[in-house]
């Protein structure tokens, strides 16, 4: 499944029953092709590992499916967000690739 990779542009959200994660939420058409290629009985929540690029900041993380939105999600850590001087609420432009 490597190799499936896309750019977009989403907006940063706040997950409120999470307390501070921030996530962006991957376009459908994306999520689709990356749901197409990977093993239903993955471990951890169905995650599936990632590489991101958010401005000049790459970082490896997993996205996970959310049922709630349709689509996968992408955790944006605090460090990233500092980094690239973005909040909930900010657009941004994310390279991704999948990395398992």
């Amino acid at each position: 499944m490597t190799g499936v990779r896309g750019d977009f542009r989403a907006e940063i959200w706040l997950a409120e029953s999470t307390g501070a994660w921030h996530f962006v939420s991957l376009p459908n058409h994306l999520a689709d092709e990356i749901a197409d290629t990977v093993d239903g009985s993955r471990p951890g929540f169905g995650s599936v590992r990632v590489s991101v690029t958010i401005g000049a900041t790459t970082w490896a993380t997993s996205i996970f499916p959310d049922a709630k939105r349709g689509t996968y999600v992408l955790p944006v850590k605090k460090a990233v967000r500092a980094a690239e001087r973005v909040e909930a609420g900010d657009t941004v432009s994310v390279e991704l690739t999948v990395a398992d």
